[in-house]
């Protein structure tokens, strides 16, 4: 668990949960200045780019302050919150202040301040590293504390160095008194420093009272979540040429052979059999004959996966989540259904774990399920290509110059233009349709 000592305590930071994870957005604190905590106990609701995870205690203690406020957004390895263990005394951090004065001698403190009461040891480094008088800064943090923010963005202004005189037309600004302990106990969470040049943070979800006088309107505003889904889809559909192509299938033996195993299934595996889990099996099938399906974009080279990881897309109130059946290709009929049960509990539950979601190469989605018989997916960033089933519609078709009524679905792919091409994609579809056409009483489940 990521900890640090700081000089009023212990700063939790942000773990590295994943290897393409860099930062992580504060849901919901859980845990309040004042607080004590035992180790373990759940402080607050961390929000990635693909799933909600809970962030432990590595340390027990009382919370002296948070660092990040709700909506705002940490790197990780950055703090989010200040815990003091049992026993430590604020003023014990003089000795540890005083070594990280003495490593950074450029930085001047007040004479009637103690320097670690202003500033924390990776300011102090920072600053000292580049010479920066930090009494040219003004801070953002609580009661105008400098971040570690503050001394970036000064640096890339060039601000004047520790004992350069200041600029006759600019003012030194003030620099705000610390608050007590009690009060800061009291204190509000303060903001992560952003500019305006940067990513706003996402609020809070609010009631409708946030309604426009006279216009009968009301004002949601954007939750955590759904700014995650916000930035996935932008940064594929602005980095991701889509194209986009649709076959028809005639679903009709399929129709028949889940009609007539479904109600056994049920009774011996305890769990429905979709035809998702045909599909999937269709799917994987037709992937093997046409790997280069299952693959990522990666500049001057494309990566073609080994495994074949497929990502399902899973609809919930608020949100739309992606979690992953590994190794698919592995898997039968039953095994798949199972997966697919298994996987929509835990989302609909929201107990997913970064680990479901994570190692997906290809996606499905059932838009079929909520009535859709036609759709233009976008694809699951980096992935090559996603896959929809739509709804199952009876329609008249025409066989051997005779009509007869017909269990129709469509199957509709979106895929990234860099990777893939028409023909090869047509092929793959068609490869899919003769897999899902293929079904009959003599499938085997298992």
């Amino acid at each position: 668990m990521n900890q640090k000592l700081a000089s009023s305590g212990t700063e939790v930071t942000v773990p590295h949960l994943a290897e393409t994870l860099v930062s992580a957005q504060i849901g919901k604190w859980l845990k309040q200045p004042g607080d004590y905590v035992e180790q373990y106990d759940v402080l607050c609701e961390l929000i990635t780019d693909k799933v909600n995870t809970d962030m432990p205690s590595p340390v027990e203690g009382t919370i002296v302050e948070l660092l990040v406020a709700e909506g705002g957004t940490a790197e990780v390895g950055e703090a989010i919150c200040i815990i003091r263990e049992p026993g430590a005394e604020l003023a014990g951090a003089a000795p540890q202040a005083a070594s990280v004065e003495a490593a950074a001698p450029a930085v001047v403190a007040s004479a009637e301040e103690p320097l670690a009461a202003r500033y924390s040891p990776a300011v102090l480094k920072l600053a000292g590293e580049h010479g920066l008088d930090l009494r040219q800064l003004s801070g953002s943090g609580l009661g105008g504390r400098i971040t570690r923010k503050d001394v970036l963005d000064a640096i890339e202004r060039g601000v004047p160095a520790a004992g350069a005189p200041a600029a006759p037309t600019i003012a030194a600004p003030k620099t705000m008194p610390m608050p007590t302990q009690a009060e800061t106990l009291r204190a509000p969470v303060r903001t992560t420093g952003l500019h305006l040049s940067q990513e706003p943070a996402i609020p809070q979800v609010v009631t409708k009272d946030h309604t426009i006088e006279g216009r009968g309107e009301y004002i949601i505003d954007v939750t955590p979540t759904r700014g995650a889904i916000a930035s996935r889809t932008r940064q594929s559909v602005t980095e991701i040429p889509h194209a986009w192509t649709m076959i028809e299938v005639d679903v009709t033996n399929l129709v028949v052979l889940r009609n007539k195993v479904k109600d056994e299934f049920i009774r011996k595996e305890g769990f429905n059999l979709t035809y998702l889990a045909f599909v999937l099996k269709a799917v994987v099938n037709a992937i093997k004959d046409y790997p280069i399906m299952n693959s990522v974009w990666a500049v001057d080279k494309i990566i073609v996966k080994k495994d074949i990881n497929l990502s399902l897309l899973v609809g919930t109130e608020d949100s739309v989540l992606s979690p992953v059946i590994k190794k698919a290709d592995q898997l039968n009929i039953a095994g798949l259904a199972g997966e697919i049960d298994a996987m929509t509990k835990k989302a609909r539950a929201g107990k997913l774990g970064l680990a479901d979601m994570q190692g997906g190469t290809f996606t499905v989605n059932n838009t079929g399920s909520f009535g859709s018989i036609l759709s233009y997916p976008i694809i699951n960033y980096p992935q090559a290509a996603i896959v929809t089933f739509e709804s199952i519609v009876k329609k008249p078709v025409v066989i051997q110059d005779m009509i007869a009524v017909r269990s129709m679905a469509n199957m509709c792919l979106s895929l990234d233009h860099r990777i893939l091409d028409g023909v090869i994609c047509g092929r793959f579809l068609q490869r899919v349709k003769e897999n899902l056409e293929s079904y009959g009483p003599e499938t085997k489940l298992y």
